[in-house]
């Protein structure tokens, strides 16, 4: 296993064009200086190394950021782990490995329905504080129902499929989720990303700031980006958006996957592939569009992918995923390059769906995956 080296490489060197790449760091710089965001923190890597890492505004190159949904690529690489150490595999019916979930027709569910959001039980309720006690996780896996067929519909499973992800980690591991990822791939590597950080852990996190109210003002939607504000709720865990890590801590991890030992070949192949193409439905994020399904990251460009990210300059082999309220993070393995770019400034819906923000998705992911020689 090898630590990820956190000095900036020369980027011609790793074959990032530099008059290209000077082109996103000012565009980049523009998000805070021009006032629309009061702080975030962007990284690009290639070749196994980091190329650029910057920090703007109110925030330091330790500040860590919430990672939303732009987090699930560090759920996902847990998932590959297992999967390529055999430990997981996508043909297993879930209840076989948590007897609780064999209810009200769960037991034909299987790894790689929860791994890809089509396992039919998008909006399962499980929410806080009751998500903090693994019985009463367990006893939620019982009550929930299927809405459809598994494997007939694609649809965001918000936070469902991700706690039943934690429990096949913890069962197949014997180690706390948390606790595997720190373990096994954050000490190993040198990264300070992190799931649900104790609120004692939390002193680098960025504090939420909004960009279209007084932030005293904002009303917490219990489903809502604001929620995790609460430190309690952020040590909480849920383990699709409760992520904390720096930019190059994600630009990091996204290299480490093909230049570190620590996953194998076989592993990121079947966790990077498009395994659904289907229309986007359900409740959430629902597109009507054609969108490829790797295991719990979005496959492709443009088009199904969330937002539209990262661009039409990356591959159709990019995965990753955005996150609110303009998070992304994103690899192309036809490049190598791998682009994060966090912020802690959102607006009251918790979502940028303004010009402006579709925009910075587009636009900075762009100009990242141009920097390609």
């Amino acid at each position: 296993m090898t630590s990820m080296p956190r000095s900036l490489a020369d980027p011609a060197e790793v074959g990032i064009d530099p008059e290209r790449l000077d082109v996103l760091v000012r565009r980049a710089r523009l998000e805070v200086t021009s006032g629309r965001l009061p702080s975030c923190q962007f990284a690009l890597g290639c070749g196994g190394r980091l190329v650029a890492f910057e920090t703007l505004g109110d925030a330091t190159p330790d500040t860590r950021f919430v990672l939303q949904s732009a987090g699930r690529p560090l759920l996902a690489a847990v998932a590959w782990k297992l999967l390529g150490d055999g430990l997981l595999s996508l043909d297993e019916y879930v209840a076989d490995i948590i007897p609780e979930f064999a209810t009200n027709g769960k037991d034909k569910v299987t790894v790689g329905h929860v791994l890809t959001h089509t396992g039919g039980f998008p909006m399962a309720p499980l929410g806080y504080p009751r998500h903090c006690d693994r019985d009463q996780r367990l006893a939620a896996f019982s009550r929930w129902r299927l809405d459809w067929e598994p494997g007939s519909r694609l649809a965001f499973h918000v936070t469902a499929s991700a706690w039943v992800i934690r429990e096949l980690v913890e069962r197949r591991t014997g180690l706390l989720l948390r606790d595997y990822l720190r373990q096994e791939i954050a000490e190993p590597l040198g990264l300070s990303i992190d799931i649900g950080p104790p609120v004692e852990e939390q002193g680098s996190v960025a504090r939420y700031v909004c960009t279209d109210a007084k932030t005293e003002e904002v009303e917490v939607d219990p489903w809502g980006p604001w929620y995790l504000t609460d430190p309690e709720v952020l040590a909480a865990g849920e383990p699709s958006h409760t992520g904390v890590a720096t930019a190059a801590d994600m630009a990091l991890l996204f290299q480490a996957l093909y230049h570190s030992g620590v996953w194998t070949a076989e592993g990121v192949e079947l966790g990077t592939r498009a395994h659904v193409d289907m229309p986007m439905s359900g409740d959430f994020g629902a597109t009507g569009v054609p969108t490829r399904m790797g295991l719990f990251v979005v496959v492709g460009t443009g088009g199904g992918a969330p937002s539209g990210a990262p661009g039409v300059t990356a591959s159709e082999r990019t995965f990753g995923h955005t996150g609110a309220p303009t998070q992304m993070s994103f690899c192309d393995p036809e490049t190598g390059i791998s682009f994060a770019f966090f912020t802690n400034g959102y607006p009251k819906a918790g979502y940028d769906r303004t010009r402006a923000g579709a925009n910075q998705i587009a636009v900075l992911g762009n100009l990242a995956f141009d920097c390609a020689r």
